[in-house]
Order: C-alpha cells, then structure tokens, then sequence
C-alpha cells in the first residue's frame, strides 16, 4: 500500500511525512526545556549540532585509552570500499570502562539525545571503526552518497576518537535539510511517484539519495563536511541529507556511535520498555542474535570476526598498509 502509486499521487507518502514531521516537532517542543539552550538552537537551526570537548580533557585521554585497549565480540560489515566494525557497549563493557557508563548517563548528553531522536528513548550504542580504501573493490562506499535515513527523524550521534579531516570520510550534512519546507515535501511527493524498479536499491527501500540538482530544487546549500578535533560530540537528526564524506587515502575512523529511531507516528515521548537500566544495554547482542537466527528471511551482513579492539585489523582487508593508525598512540 505505501508504495502504490496511485495512492501516492493521492498523497499518502506525503500526508504520511509532513504527520511524522508534526509530530516530532510536537513531541521535541516536550523535550525542549531539559535541553542546553545552544544546542537547541544549533540543533533547529542545522538539524546537527558539533559540541567541541564534550568530555573534559582530563577525563578523555583515560577515557580513549580505555576505549581502544578493550577487547570484545566484534562484527563487521563490508560496504563497497569500505569497511565498519561495531562493537556493542554491553553490560560487560561498561564495567570495564566506568567512564563511558559515567558519559552516557550524563544528564545534559541523554537530554540531547532525546530531542534529537524526538522520544525519551536510550539509543543503542557502539564502538564503530571504519576504514575506508580496505579491501580493493573498485565499487565506492555506498555511505557516500547523500541521503536521508528514512522519511521521519531519527537520532544518530558520533564521538570521535580521534581528530577527523575534512579529506578523510568526515560526516558530512546539508544544513537546514531536516525541516519540512514546502519544496522538500513537493520532492518527496515526486519522489513517491517514481517506479522502485527504476531508482537505486537503498532509495527504493525507503533511504532516499540525493543528488546536486534536488538540493537546487528544495532550496538547500551543500553538503558541509565537519572537520572535528578528537573528543568532538556531533549529534544529528538523520531526515536531513547526509553523507560519509570521501578520503584521499586509506583511513581509519573510531567513535562512539549512537543510533535511535522509533515509530513516528506514536504521540506520546515515553514508554519504551527496552530503554529500562538492565535491558537496554543488552539490546545490541539480542539484536544480532535474532538477525543471526533469521539469516535466511532477513540476511545478516554483519558478521562475527571474534575477538577484537577497535583498531584490530579488519579481515578481508586489502589494503591496511598504508592505516592512518596502528596504535592508540596515534589517535
């Protein structure tokens, strides 16, 4: 039914985004007041906000070092190029590293994350690395076309460990692409019109793409990729039109990274049962675990590679030569 096209010359797809948009900013203006005025009106202004030395400096060298020297379960998952490993912030982690639990229950962070994601929601949490230019496919990374997550907010959030360059796979984001004006919702309707057969795969599944000429068309600058120091927050509201930026040469990128999304459509901004202390931290590996049993219905990309820091490296990787790091020194 969503994908009818007759319904949706009728409207649906775009009545269905401009309800979601309405109700995320009624849910949001709930959320407001628990949040730091400037990174509210960074937030609203951008639909990302960049929190420069977010955990203080005395705290962050022990904090990264505790990171990068933990060893963990560990997936990852091969996209073109590239290549991302994720290993979920679980009970056993956080009692390794008291500092990221003392990170993540900050009250200002949660608060930030909350409006974000438009819901009293605890996010799921990784430590992700990716190294791009790794294993010789001449297919690019997909990540690096611009796109919008689906057609309703949704929260992701990165901290960097280490200082990222504007040539080196940066997050990359169009400023005020998150709004719902007029022109983005007259795209989204042409855009619901278009046969699936004929448009890339991730567009057809529900994550548009877009290219130069649609940010013309909606009125929107250019993507800005965000150069950041290590210990840098970027927290973004994953309607707006993203990217990962591209890399003049092998890199290697680590984070704590932050993913929530929930139905849009449910009007009120708490009762997520799984968000409870003592079962929202074991989410990720429930997660995997049923992706795992129901491979053959859903498929799973990620796969187990063992035990693993975050800056092992990679299997199936074919050009690690040349890593931009091999160590926490270098971080």
């Amino acid at each position: 039914m969503i994908g009818s096209r007759r319904l949706n010359q009728r409207g649906l797809h775009r009545a269905r985004v401009r309800i979601a948009g309405a109700l995320a900013s009624w849910r949001r203006a709930r959320l407001a007041k628990y949040v730091r005025a400037d990174w509210r009106e960074t937030f609203d202004r951008d639909g990302f906000v960049a929190i420069e030395g977010i955990v203080p400096e005395a705290e962050f060298a022990g904090l990264r070092e505790a990171i990068l020297g933990y060893e963990g379960e560990a997936r990852e998952m091969i996209q073109g190029d590239a290549i991302t490993r994720r290993m979920a912030v679980d009970p056993a982690m956080l009692e390794a590293i008291p500092a990221l639990r003392t990170l993540l229950r900050r009250q200002d962070v949660r608060a930030l994350f909350h409006y974000a994601a438009s819901f009293r929601i605890e996010p799921l949490h990784y430590i992700q690395t990716i190294v791009t230019h790794a294993n010789g496919v001449p297919d690019g990374d997909p990540q690096e076309a611009l796109h919008a997550d689906a057609f309703h907010s949704s929260l992701k959030a990165w901290l960097f460990l280490n200082p990222v360059a504007a040539d080196e796979a940066p997050f990359t984001y169009v400023p005020g692409s998150h709004r719902l004006t007029p022109q983005r919702l007259d795209w989204e309707y042409r855009r619901s019109l278009a046969d699936p057969r004929t448009i890339d795969r991730l567009s057809a599944r529900g994550s548009p793409r877009a290219r130069p000429t649609d940010l013309v068309e909606m009125e929107l600058p250019g993507a800005a990729a965000l150069a950041v120091s290590a210990n840098t927050l970027v927290v973004a509201d994953m309607i707006g039109f993203h990217a990962r930026g591209g890399s003049v040469k092998p890199v290697e990128r680590v984070e704590v990274w932050s993913y929530a999304r929930r139905n849009p459509f449910l009007p009120w901004i708490s009762g997520d049962l799984l968000s409870v202390p003592g079962l929202a931290e074991r989410r990720v590996g429930w997660l995997w675990a049923a992706r795992d049993a129901l491979e053959r219905v859903v498929g799973q990309p990620w796969r187990r590679v063992g035990l693993r820091t975050p800056n092992s490296q990679p299997q199936n990787c074919a050009a690690m030569r040349d890593r931009r790091i091999s160590s926490p020194q270098k971080l």
